[in-house]
């Protein structure tokens, strides 16, 4: 389960989190003539993993081992690998030991061997995999993660073209989200930005609109944002 952090720790608590990858990343690597096919997919439950694990099997139906590394959860809590008959602990764990170490969840790491003749004795083994899952993983998109206070901001239709762009190029300078935009009567606007700079944000907000417009607060959330 997820931890809940006390109101005076945003900062740490968001800190904490571990960062994931977007998307797919596909590598190759390798070594004495074996082939280490390394997919690296974003994920958030145990069944889009599977799924995942699934695919591999099915696209590379004739090699020998498919050896799977998965971490979820919002700090990383669930955790799982196998070695797919490989000699105990020298894939499986390797993996999701790179995993642990680069600080990512939401993610499952298939490596898929096709053997090349030449045996590579139980270290080999545990280098090849997880230098697999570190090369793959220095190609993939990484994700941040962070709390962020959620804040509602709305403006007379007159004034929202002005005041989108204005919130556009606030949140790219502050490592913020503009997640959501409604067009009505008035237009809302839903700014996502870390605890930190919330005051910044609000007197920012004040001087581009001549103190007219304020931001409710609705809470916090957990937001993406790209490294």
């Amino acid at each position: 389960m997820d931890d809940v952090s006390s109101p005076d720790e945003p900062a740490r608590h968001a800190a904490a989190l571990p960062s994931t990858v977007a998307g797919t990343t596909l590598d190759e690597l390798v070594i004495k003539k074996s082939r280490f096919l390394t997919r690296i997919v974003h994920v958030t439950t145990v069944e889009d993993a599977d799924a995942v694990v699934a695919a591999a099997r099915k696209e590379f139906w004739d090699a020998r081992h498919h050896c799977v590394a998965m971490v979820l959860g919002t700090h990383a809590d669930q955790q799982r690998s196998t070695d797919d008959g490989e000699p105990s602990g020298t894939a499986g764990v390797p993996m999701l030991e790179v995993l642990r170490h680069r600080g990512l969840t939401d993610v499952v790491a298939v490596v898929t061997r096709y053997f090349g003749g030449v045996l590579l004795g139980a270290g080999g083994l545990v280098r090849a995999y997880s230098g697999a899952v570190a090369q793959a993983v220095d190609l993939a998109p990484l994700v941040r993660r962070s709390v962020l206070v959620e804040l509602l901001v709305t403006v007379p239709f007159a004034d929202a073209g002005r005041v989108e762009h204005v919130l556009r190029t606030w949140v790219a300078a502050h490592d913020s989200v503009l997640d959501d935009v409604s067009y009505g009567a008035d237009a809302s606007f839903t700014v996502l930005v870390p605890p930190h700079l919330r005051a910044t944000f609000d007197a920012d907000l004040a001087a581009a609109t001549a103190g007219s417009i304020e931001a409710i607060e609705l809470g916090t959330r957990i937001a993406s944002i790209p490294a």
